[in-house]
């Protein structure tokens, strides 16, 4: 019920105050900075579990909507600039090789269906299970880079990053995979190949886990009106409710680093350096800042009144959290209580980019129910549209989901991030099922309103870090084409 009254009520915008800009909330780390603290990373990793958190339950089907509506269209090019795009330039993607030889299967091959403009044959057999099966497959298991000798698919580039920042204790990169039930053996079976090629070549192991969203977390789709959404059989139709849904399966990783990125955004190698300079010193950067919240933790609890001051200088200066005018009001075991409270949360580094109109929710300061204000990541349907749209055209940054964390509190267990969470932060969608309009109910995103209450620190990242793959034509992007000439 609560669900369904949600659609009436609908969720309230983010009190937004401003942007996040650069030395405005968003740190810019000189080289020098990122030098030391890449080093600090490196001095401590060996003695901490550290995981690489993917999620990865997206299915490719969206990549490839203009080649479905090409193959449902009257076939000429000219009519689908996506399509004619993907022709054109067959031979710069890296499944060039498997399209041509799933075609030599039926007595074709490329070169004969181009000269023949058999157009519809080429994507036909490059997206359907009769022959690459691309079109239903997730993203993860697509060819997406070429090598010399070898083309890699998302998930292998996610198991080399590994290899390049995430080695923790024990000589181990753990990475962990959020997929979707249909698919997980084929991921079993591409990490299984992997692990085995790199496991050769390097003195590591890998320890790879999987999680699937849980049913608990989907929620009641409804009509137009409100009234529940009857399938045919007159069950309730529940749907998943959106990237939110895996803080349930954040909250069961057992490490004191976790690593989140998505699974389509890896470059090739060529781009690795720099990701991963910037990674490692994310992740001193957090362990320095931990370091500093577990200390003062210490202290506050041994009755330390004299490092008060010093707090509220640490959450505002390095932690971004502007106290509350109630706060200078209270008593001082209040004060204490709140200092405290602010101080025991998840934390959470952030990765931003400038913005050059990618997708992508932004940094924004942005008032709390505590009176508080503090850095949050907003999507823009969490924005008023009528009093903060301008705040959008002010905004410099966006969040290209490239995340450290830890989970952890200060006698090593793990915190209850349903407690940090803003369920006020859920967004309300239009969706369709079999030609009859819905309405469906996703949960605050794991990185927006999942992680409101967390200890938020933002830093720029370059652009080059951010290589997201949405349609099959972003492979043709230089830093997904090959190192070397092929």
């Amino acid at each position: 019920m609560d669900q369904i009254n949600r659609f009436a009520i609908g969720f309230p915008y983010l009190s937004i105050i401003r942007p996040a800009q650069a030395s405005d909330g968003i740190t810019a780390l000189s080289e020098g900075q990122i030098k030391r603290l890449g080093e600090q990373y490196l001095a401590q990793r060996d003695h901490l579990d550290i995981v690489k958190f993917v999620p990865a339950s997206g299915a490719a089907s969206r990549m490839f909507k203009k080649l479905f509506e090409f193959l449902d269209g009257d076939g000429y090019l000219a009519y689908n600039q996506d399509a004619e795009q993907f022709i054109t330039n067959l031979k710069h993607f890296p499944f060039y090789g498997d399209l041509d030889k799933s075609l030599a299967e039926i007595g074709s091959y490329i070169g004969l269906a181009l000269q023949d403009k058999d157009f519809k044959l080429i994507i036909s057999r490059f997206l359907n299970d009769h022959g690459l099966g691309y079109g239903n497959l997730p993203k993860g298991l697509l060819k997406f880079h070429r090598y010399d000798d070898h083309e890699r698919t998302p998930v292998h580039e996610h198991f080399v990053e590994g290899l390049e920042y995430g080695v923790g204790r024990g000589g181990k990169v753990n990475l962990h995979f959020t997929v979707s039930k249909e698919h997980l053996e084929g991921f079993r079976a591409e990490c299984k190949r992997v692990k085995s090629l790199l496991e050769k070549d390097h003195d590591i192991t890998f320890e790879v886990s999987f999680s699937q969203q849980k049913s608990s977390t989907d929620t009641i789709a409804v009509n137009v009106d409100n009234t529940p959404f009857l399938r045919h059989d007159g069950s309730l139709l529940f749907r998943p409710g959106g990237h939110g849904a895996l803080l349930e399966n954040l909250a069961e990783i057992d490490a004191d680093l976790i690593y989140i990125k998505n699974i389509d955004n890896v470059a090739g190698e060529k781009a690795s350096m720099i990701s991963k300079e910037y990674k490692m010193a994310m992740g001193g950067l957090l362990l320095n800042i931990q370091k500093q919240v577990f200390d003062y933790v210490d202290a506050l609890n041994d009755g330390g009144d004299g490092v008060k001051a010093e707090v509220e200088d640490f959450l505002q200066r390095e932690l971004c959290v502007v106290l509350p005018e109630s706060y200078w009001d209270s008593a001082l075991l209040e004060q204490r209580s709140f200092l405290k409270g602010k101080l025991e949360r998840p934390i959470r580094v952030c990765g931003m980019v400038r913005n050059t109109g990618e997708p992508g929710g932004g940094p924004f300061w942005a008032k709390n129910p505590d009176g508080s204000i503090s850095l949050q990541i907003a999507e823009k349907a969490q924005i008023d549209p009528e009093k903060q749209v301008a705040l959008l055209t002010e905004s410099t940054h966006f969040n290209p989901v490239d995340l450290v964390c830890s989970l952890k509190k200060r006698d090593g267990s793990n915190y209850s991030l349903q407690q940090f969470a803003d369920q006020e932060a859920g967004l309300i969608s239009e969706k369709s099922l079999n030609g009859k309009a819905l309405k469906a109910l996703e949960l605050p995103g794991l990185w927006n309103g999942a992680m409101s209450d967390w200890n938020t620190i933002f830093v720029e990242v370059p652009l080059e870090t951010f290589t997201p793959v949405k349609t099959i034509n972003d492979l043709l992007r230089t830093e997904h084409q090959p190192v070397v000439n092929v």
